[in-house]
């Protein structure tokens, strides 16, 4: 039986035996995933790297201070700085990993003045017995650091160390080295510059440094650098193994349960509640100002990501233009990865603002107004941002720099400010999508009633998805008003917004936007849709919560994290497997369809999203990267811009484009002309340039980054010289940022088009 009443989709239905035991299993699963989570934050809080009041040489001089420390991280923050290199592994891969490169440079400055000390000769000349034993010396004195200490009486060959790359840090920061694609950090002084080093010496004593009682340091002996003595530790092997046979039996269980369970023969009711096309809502046509914003950030963050990886060829200038002055590598790095978020977030936004008056069958009293609001204050904190970041790196922010300038986070930069207006504008969303979902009491009654008696339905679970994203992505805004003074506290709750938010909240959105427009299509009924959702929630819960642990195995964070970790993320690959599975028999039944479908182009970037999710979330995410002994030598190389790249945009970018295509589509009704042919074009250019960026610049950069970490350590693997070695593979990046560009200019024209039913009033000219 089906139905073309939108009501229907509200109708009264039988319960589902099946749903009603998996809504159980969700609940408990959430409320024990965040316990888990709470518990993880206590320890993270308890055992993070302590701070020593003060360092000081044999002879009583104060080195640096924990005050000096605090400073440092601040000055660390306000310039930007881990946009342009990495702090543990976490940050930019273009300049060098500060933790890595000064724990190095103080080893070989220890065995200096160790050498000269007691054989008067250099280090290098020394027989292969001496330089033995003064290594082993210089290891003990690095790793018996007590950090728990009130006062740490540094070893005379340390403090020198110490002393002399203090000065080194502070220079380097404050004078260009266009050769190195630097830019000097405009938002330090004489003053800051110092503490700033004091910073990152502290930080990279932290990776080596033992904890009490333990024998490997509080990042877990990471990063590895043989000379140093940073090896691996044995429970990184351990759960390694673990892990691996953990994730190959959850494969069986869950293609187990899927097709014992869930796949049972489809026989249930149908609604059509996509298939008659309505005339637009006030509402669903201001939406179309969202659509051509999309596709104008997106261009953006293409432009900018072209720019950004010219840095990596050609450093001192962009094809003969000295721009390295005027566009900052970080500020380029800033504009590349917060413009995806920006594009995907109001894709989803005006989708599910669209999407809701179809499902109710009505629209709620001054929606359009609310969304009208929302346009505007999404575009004031844009741009507010993206200016803020800008004038915060060039120092032009003055002491309000942590409000309205640039925040120093990788992937969440924009000022606090603006980080308050955009939380405010998704609760505004979730707020709009909520009306429109239940835009009258009665609907609402009924709503709350089948709610609190436990009928579950996939509408309550659409909308709590979206009031999902908008609660989690608060935790990044942990302190409110100021600076926590730990690094490894701060990329604790910044993981909650790049990790979490996304592995969880995005992936919970997702699959409920995918299967309702699957249910509203008529593909499938809403037992097998509410299953689905219900048992892919499950999984997106425990992977995208817990397995949030896997990015805190080396930053650190209390080591258990990495059984958690490695454990739960493999859990991620799971329900990207069913999205698979549903995606190709779902397109299966679309082939089949005796009648005219007509959301085919909608349906094949809901199935490319389905496959990246897949390969760029699964295969070079959490099926191989996140494995600890893996992702120990992998960390901070190409290889995770390969899993950054093809799982952000292949698996929500292109999701969040066929939700545009959708609303374009049932816009278009049955009067208005249409045409997929640019929609697949621009999709087939779309993967085209991902393979090519895969196959010609992630991969072979990668594979040969990984193997110069395990040959040579992490430091030299991010170094100049290792980088110049590839420069072939650099420049080979662009052809698919040319094929990729193509796609975006295509499908941007295919939006203007498209948009007619929007705007009435300008139909003629478009």
């Amino acid at each position: 039986m089906n139905s073309n009443d939108p009501a229907a989709a509200n109708a009264p239905f039988y319960p589902d035996s099946v749903s009603c035991i998996l809504k159980w299993i969700l609940l408990v699963t959430a409320i024990l995933c965040f316990a888990v989570v709470a518990w993880g934050t206590c320890k993270t809080y308890e055992q993070a790297p302590p701070f020593p009041d003060a360092f000081m040489a044999p002879s009583g001089q104060t080195i640096m201070t924990k005050q000096d420390i605090f400073s440092g991280k601040e000055g660390f923050q306000r310039a930007d700085l881990m946009d342009y290199g990495s702090l543990y592994g976490m940050g930019s891969y273009f300049g060098e990993d500060y933790t890595a490169e000064y724990l190095v440079r103080l080893g070989r400055m220890i065995e200096a003045e160790m050498a000269q000390e007691r054989f008067r000769k250099p280090f290098t000349v020394l027989s292969e017995g001496d330089q033995y034993v003064v290594r082993k010396d210089m290891q003990r004195d690095l790793q018996h650091i007590d950090l728990s200490s009130h006062t740490v009486i540094l070893p005379r060959p340390l403090a020198v160390a110490v002393s002399v790359l203090q000065k080194e840090i502070a220079e380097s920061l404050l004078k260009d080295d266009f050769t190195a694609g630097w830019t000097r950090a405009y938002s330090l002084d004489s003053k800051s510059a110092p503490q700033v080093a004091d910073f990152l010496i502290y930080s990279s004593f932290t990776t080596i440094a033992r904890r009490p009682g333990k024998d490997y340091s509080y990042t877990n002996n990471w990063p590895y650098e043989p000379t140093m003595g940073n090896v691996p530790t044995t429970s990184t092997f351990f759960w390694t193994w673990v892990s691996f046979a953990f994730v190959f039996f959850g494969f069986g269980a869950i293609l187990f349960i899927y097709h014992y369970y869930l796949s049972d023969p489809d026989d249930a009711p149908r609604t059509l509640i996509f298939s008659r096309f309505s005339p637009l809502t006030t509402s669903q046509r201001k939406v179309g100002q969202y659509f051509v914003i999309v596709a104008l950030v997106l261009l953006v963050q293409i432009g900018a990501g072209s720019i950004m990886a010219h840095y990596y060829t050609e450093r001192t200038n962009f094809y003969g233009i000295n721009i390295n002055a005027i566009l900052p590598f970080n500020f380029l790095r800033d504009v590349h990865t917060q413009t995806p978020i920006v594009w995907i977030v109001l894709a989803w936004i005006s989708s599910g603002v669209f999407l809701a008056p179809i499902i109710s069958g009505r629209e709620a009293k001054w929606q359009g107004a609310l969304v009208d609001l929302l346009f505007w204050v999404t575009l004031l904190v844009v741009g507010g941002a993206l200016a803020g970041d800008y004038l915060g790196i060039m120092g032009m922010t003055g002491s309000a720099w942590f409000w309205v300038g640039n925040q120093g986070l990788s992937y969440i930069q924009l000022g606090r400010l603006w980080q308050i207006g955009f939380c405010i504008g998704l609760f505004l969303w979730s707020f709009i999508v909520f009306r429109g979902m239940w835009p009258t009491w009665a609907a609402l009654k009924i709503a709350t009633r089948e709610f609190w008696t436990g009928n579950i339905r996939l509408e309550h679970l659409f909308w709590a998805s979206t009031m999902n994203v908008a609660v989690l992505y608060c935790f990044g805004m942990i302190p409110l008003t100021g600076i926590e003074k730990s690094f490894t506290i701060t990329d604790f709750w910044r993981w909650w917004v790049v990790h979490l938010w996304v592995e969880q909240s995005f992936e919970f959105f997702a699959s409920c936007a995918t299967t309702y427009l699957l249910l509203g299509t008529g593909l499938v009924s809403r037992r097998l849709a509410e299953r689905t959702v219900f048992f892919e929630a499950i999984l997106i819960f425990l992977g995208g919560v817990i397995g949030t642990g896997h990015h805190w195995y080396w930053v650190g964070e209390t080591d258990i994290w990495v059984p958690l970790g490695s454990m739960f993320s493999f859990i991620e690959v799971l329900p990207l497997v069913l999205l698979v599975i549903d995606a190709i028999e779902n397109h299966r039944l679309i082939k089949r369809q005796h009648t005219p479908f007509p959301y085919h182009l909608a349906y094949l970037y809901i199935l490319g999203a389905a496959f990246w999710n897949f390969v760029g979330a699964g295969v070079f995410g959490g099926g191989t990267l996140n494995a600890p002994l893996v992702n120990y030598y992998e960390h901070a190389t190409f290889l995770t811009l390969n899993h950054a790249h093809t799982a952000l945009f292949g698996a929500f970018g292109l999701l969040a484009l066929g939700l545009i295509y959708f609303c374009l589509r049932y816009a278009a009704g049955e009067k208005t002309p249409w045409s997929d042919c640019a929609g697949i074009w621009a999709f087939w250019l779309y993967n085209t340039g991902l393979a090519m960026w895969i196959a010609l610049n992630f991969f072979p950069i990668g594979w040969q980054q990984l193997m110069d970490v395990y040959e040579h350590g992490l430091d030299h693997a991010r170094s100049l010289e290792f980088y110049n070695t590839t420069l072939f593979w650099q420049w080979m990046r662009l052809p698919g940022d040319v094929v990729f560009a193509l796609g975006a200019l295509l499908m941007t024209w295919d939006f203007i088009i498209k948009l007619r039913p929007f705007f009435p009033k300008l139909a003629r000219y478009l």
